[in-house]
Protein backbone atom coordinates (compact mmCIF):
# COMPACT_ATOMS: atom_id res chain seq x y z
CA UNK A 1 0.00 0.00 0.00
CA UNK A 2 1.43 3.41 -0.95
CA UNK A 3 1.50 6.24 1.52
CA UNK A 4 -1.06 8.16 -0.52
CA UNK A 5 -3.45 5.21 -0.10
CA UNK A 6 -2.75 4.71 3.59
CA UNK A 7 -6.00 5.41 5.46
CA UNK A 8 -4.09 6.84 8.43
CA UNK A 9 -2.21 9.36 6.28
CA UNK A 10 -4.29 12.30 7.41
CA UNK A 11 -1.67 15.02 7.51
CA UNK A 12 -3.30 17.91 5.67
CA UNK A 13 -0.10 19.47 4.38
CA UNK A 14 0.99 16.23 2.73
CA UNK A 15 -2.49 15.58 1.37
CA UNK A 16 -2.70 19.05 -0.20
CA UNK A 17 0.50 18.73 -2.24
CA UNK A 18 0.25 18.17 -5.97
CA UNK A 19 0.86 14.62 -7.13
CA UNK A 20 4.32 15.31 -8.64
CA UNK A 21 5.51 16.73 -5.30
CA UNK A 22 4.00 13.80 -3.42
CA UNK A 23 5.77 11.37 -5.75
CA UNK A 24 9.11 13.02 -4.98
CA UNK A 25 8.61 13.10 -1.19
CA UNK A 26 6.40 10.16 -0.24
CA UNK A 27 8.94 7.37 -0.89
CA UNK A 28 11.18 8.92 1.78
CA UNK A 29 8.54 9.29 4.50
CA UNK A 30 8.89 6.96 7.47
CA UNK A 31 5.92 6.30 9.71
CA UNK A 32 6.88 6.47 13.40
CA UNK A 33 5.06 6.04 16.70
CA UNK A 34 4.57 9.10 18.88
CA UNK A 35 4.09 7.95 22.49
CA UNK A 36 2.87 10.44 25.08
CA UNK A 37 5.73 12.51 26.49
CA UNK A 38 8.24 11.70 23.75
CA UNK A 39 10.63 14.63 23.20
CA UNK A 40 11.29 15.21 19.49
CA UNK A 41 13.97 17.80 20.08
CA UNK A 42 15.31 19.86 22.95
CA UNK A 43 15.93 23.57 23.13
CA UNK A 44 18.96 24.59 21.10
CA UNK A 45 19.36 21.22 19.37
CA UNK A 46 20.00 21.13 15.64
CA UNK A 47 16.90 20.03 13.73
CA UNK A 48 17.80 17.23 11.31
CA UNK A 49 14.36 15.81 10.51
CA UNK A 50 10.81 17.11 10.25
CA UNK A 51 7.64 15.39 11.47
CA UNK A 52 4.21 15.46 9.86
CA UNK A 53 1.70 14.44 12.57
CA UNK A 54 -1.11 12.10 11.55
CA UNK A 55 -3.19 11.57 14.67
CA UNK A 56 -0.98 12.95 17.44
CA UNK A 57 -0.52 16.44 18.87
CA UNK A 58 2.88 18.00 19.47
CA UNK A 59 3.43 20.88 21.87
CA UNK A 60 6.16 23.45 21.45
CA UNK A 61 7.29 24.55 24.89
CA UNK A 62 9.59 27.29 26.07
CA UNK A 63 11.60 26.00 29.02
CA UNK A 64 13.08 28.37 31.59
CA UNK A 65 16.42 27.93 33.39
CA UNK A 66 14.62 26.79 36.55
CA UNK A 67 12.75 24.07 34.63
CA UNK A 68 9.42 25.88 34.42
CA UNK A 69 7.77 25.72 31.01
CA UNK A 70 4.88 27.13 29.02
CA UNK A 71 3.37 26.07 25.73
CA UNK A 72 3.76 28.47 22.82
CA UNK A 73 1.89 26.46 20.17
CA UNK A 74 0.30 23.12 19.34
CA UNK A 75 0.77 21.24 16.09
CA UNK A 76 -1.36 18.40 14.76
CA UNK A 77 -2.31 16.98 11.39
CA UNK A 78 -2.64 20.47 9.94
CA UNK A 79 1.11 21.07 10.09
CA UNK A 80 4.62 19.88 10.74
CA UNK A 81 7.35 20.05 13.37
CA UNK A 82 10.75 21.44 12.43
CA UNK A 83 10.20 24.72 10.58
CA UNK A 84 13.62 26.00 11.68
CA UNK A 85 15.18 23.49 9.29
CA UNK A 86 13.91 25.27 6.18
CA UNK A 87 13.78 28.77 7.66
CA UNK A 88 17.56 28.85 7.92
CA UNK A 89 18.16 28.73 11.66
CA UNK A 90 18.19 24.92 12.00
CA UNK A 91 17.71 25.19 15.77
CA UNK A 92 15.13 26.71 18.10
CA UNK A 93 14.89 27.70 21.79
CA UNK A 94 11.73 25.60 22.21
CA UNK A 95 11.22 21.94 23.11
CA UNK A 96 8.92 19.72 21.03
CA UNK A 97 7.07 17.09 23.05
CA UNK A 98 4.17 14.74 22.29
CA UNK A 99 1.06 16.01 24.03
CA UNK A 100 -1.39 13.42 22.64
CA UNK A 101 -0.08 10.03 21.51
CA UNK A 102 -0.42 8.74 17.98
CA UNK A 103 1.81 8.56 14.92
CA UNK A 104 3.54 10.78 12.40
CA UNK A 105 5.60 10.69 9.23
CA UNK A 106 9.28 11.54 9.57
CA UNK A 107 11.29 13.03 6.71
CA UNK A 108 15.04 13.67 6.59
CA UNK A 109 15.91 17.35 6.45
CA UNK A 110 17.90 17.26 3.19
CA UNK A 111 14.93 15.76 1.33
CA UNK A 112 12.62 18.53 2.48
CA UNK A 113 15.18 21.25 1.77
CA UNK A 114 15.78 19.93 -1.74
CA UNK A 115 12.07 20.24 -2.53
CA UNK A 116 11.84 23.58 -0.71
CA UNK A 117 14.73 24.95 -2.80
CA UNK A 118 12.82 24.23 -6.01
CA UNK A 119 10.90 27.43 -5.16
CA UNK A 120 7.67 25.73 -6.08
CA UNK A 121 4.53 24.60 -4.37
CA UNK A 122 6.15 23.25 -1.21
CA UNK A 123 7.95 26.54 -0.52
CA UNK A 124 4.68 28.51 -0.70
CA UNK A 125 2.88 25.98 1.48
CA UNK A 126 5.61 25.91 4.14
CA UNK A 127 5.85 29.70 4.34
CA UNK A 128 2.09 30.11 4.66
CA UNK A 129 2.00 27.44 7.34
CA UNK A 130 4.84 29.19 9.19
CA UNK A 131 2.90 32.45 9.18
CA UNK A 132 -0.12 30.64 10.64
CA UNK A 133 2.09 29.13 13.33
CA UNK A 134 3.58 32.52 14.19
CA UNK A 135 0.03 33.87 14.58
CA UNK A 136 -0.76 31.09 17.03
CA UNK A 137 2.40 31.80 19.03
CA UNK A 138 1.68 35.51 19.20
CA UNK A 139 -1.95 35.01 20.22
CA UNK A 140 -0.91 32.48 22.88
CA UNK A 141 1.41 35.09 24.41
CA UNK A 142 -1.41 37.65 24.45
CA UNK A 143 -3.86 35.16 25.93
CA UNK A 144 -1.47 34.07 28.67
CA UNK A 145 -0.90 37.71 29.64
CA UNK A 146 -4.42 39.09 29.54
CA UNK A 147 -6.92 36.25 29.99
CA UNK A 148 -7.89 34.03 32.89
CA UNK A 149 -6.80 30.42 33.34
CA UNK A 150 -10.41 29.49 32.63
CA UNK A 151 -10.30 31.19 29.21
CA UNK A 152 -6.83 29.82 28.48
CA UNK A 153 -8.07 26.29 29.16
CA UNK A 154 -11.00 26.80 26.77
CA UNK A 155 -8.61 28.01 24.04
CA UNK A 156 -6.23 25.13 24.65
CA UNK A 157 -9.01 22.53 24.50
CA UNK A 158 -10.42 23.94 21.25
CA UNK A 159 -7.02 24.15 19.54
CA UNK A 160 -6.29 20.57 20.61
CA UNK A 161 -9.66 19.31 19.36
CA UNK A 162 -9.07 20.92 15.96
CA UNK A 163 -6.07 18.63 15.61
CA UNK A 164 -7.87 15.40 16.51
CA UNK A 165 -10.66 13.46 14.82
CA UNK A 166 -12.78 12.92 17.92
CA UNK A 167 -13.82 14.87 21.00
CA UNK A 168 -11.65 13.04 23.55
CA UNK A 169 -8.32 14.05 25.06
CA UNK A 170 -6.10 12.02 27.37
CA UNK A 171 -4.42 14.62 29.55
CA UNK A 172 -3.75 14.97 33.27
CA UNK A 173 -4.32 18.26 35.04
CA UNK A 174 -0.64 18.39 35.94
CA UNK A 175 0.36 18.17 32.28
CA UNK A 176 -2.19 20.82 31.30
CA UNK A 177 -0.81 23.08 34.03
CA UNK A 178 2.72 22.60 32.65
CA UNK A 179 1.50 23.42 29.15
CA UNK A 180 -0.25 26.61 30.26
CA UNK A 181 2.48 27.59 32.70
CA UNK A 182 0.06 27.86 35.62
CA UNK A 183 -0.52 26.11 38.95
CA UNK A 184 -2.36 22.79 38.94
CA UNK A 185 -4.95 24.15 41.36
CA UNK A 186 -5.96 26.74 38.79
CA UNK A 187 -6.52 24.06 36.16
CA UNK A 188 -8.51 21.96 38.63
CA UNK A 189 -10.81 24.90 39.36
CA UNK A 190 -11.22 25.83 35.67
CA UNK A 191 -11.89 22.24 34.59
CA UNK A 192 -14.39 21.82 37.41
CA UNK A 193 -16.27 24.93 36.30
CA UNK A 194 -16.44 23.69 32.70
CA UNK A 195 -17.74 20.34 33.90
CA UNK A 196 -20.41 21.97 36.05
CA UNK A 197 -21.59 23.94 33.01
CA UNK A 198 -21.81 20.76 30.95
CA UNK A 199 -19.13 21.73 28.44
CA UNK A 200 -16.78 18.86 29.28
CA UNK A 201 -16.61 15.63 31.24
CA UNK A 202 -13.32 15.05 33.08
CA UNK A 203 -12.43 11.71 34.63
CA UNK A 204 -8.97 10.47 35.59
CA UNK A 205 -7.05 12.20 32.87
CA UNK A 206 -9.69 11.71 30.19
CA UNK A 207 -11.42 14.85 28.90
CA UNK A 208 -14.50 14.56 26.71
CA UNK A 209 -15.94 17.71 25.16
CA UNK A 210 -19.72 17.38 25.47
CA UNK A 211 -20.80 20.76 24.08
CA UNK A 212 -18.35 22.40 21.69
CA UNK A 213 -20.56 25.43 20.84
CA UNK A 214 -20.80 26.15 24.58
CA UNK A 215 -17.03 25.80 24.94
CA UNK A 216 -16.50 28.25 22.07
CA UNK A 217 -18.91 30.72 23.64
CA UNK A 218 -17.02 30.56 26.94
CA UNK A 219 -13.64 31.08 25.27
CA UNK A 220 -11.89 34.40 24.75
CA UNK A 221 -11.40 35.79 21.22
CA UNK A 222 -7.93 34.25 20.93
CA UNK A 223 -9.14 30.92 19.60
CA UNK A 224 -11.13 32.47 16.75
CA UNK A 225 -8.22 34.76 15.82
CA UNK A 226 -5.93 31.75 15.38
CA UNK A 227 -8.54 29.66 13.61
CA UNK A 228 -9.56 32.33 11.13
CA UNK A 229 -5.97 33.17 10.24
CA UNK A 230 -5.13 29.50 9.77
CA UNK A 231 -8.16 29.01 7.54
CA UNK A 232 -7.24 32.13 5.55
CA UNK A 233 -3.62 31.17 5.00
CA UNK A 234 -4.25 27.47 4.42
CA UNK A 235 -7.64 27.75 2.75
CA UNK A 236 -6.89 24.82 0.42
CA UNK A 237 -6.66 22.40 3.34
CA UNK A 238 -9.80 20.53 4.43
CA UNK A 239 -11.80 22.85 6.65
CA UNK A 240 -13.35 21.67 9.92
CA UNK A 241 -16.98 22.52 10.43
CA UNK A 242 -17.88 25.18 12.97
CA UNK A 243 -20.99 24.35 14.98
Amino acid sequence: MSISEDPVCRNQLLASLAKPVQERLFPYLEKVDMPLGKVLYESGAKVRVVYFPIDCIISLLYVMEDGASAEISVVGNEGLIGISLFMGGESTPSRAIVQSAGSAYRLAGPRLKTEFDRHGELLVLMLRYTQALITQMAQTAVCNRHHSIYQQLCRWLLLSLDRLDGNNLVMTQELIANMLGVRREGVTEAAGRLQELGAIDYRRGHITVLDRPLLESLCCECYQVVRKETDRLLHYLPQRSVD
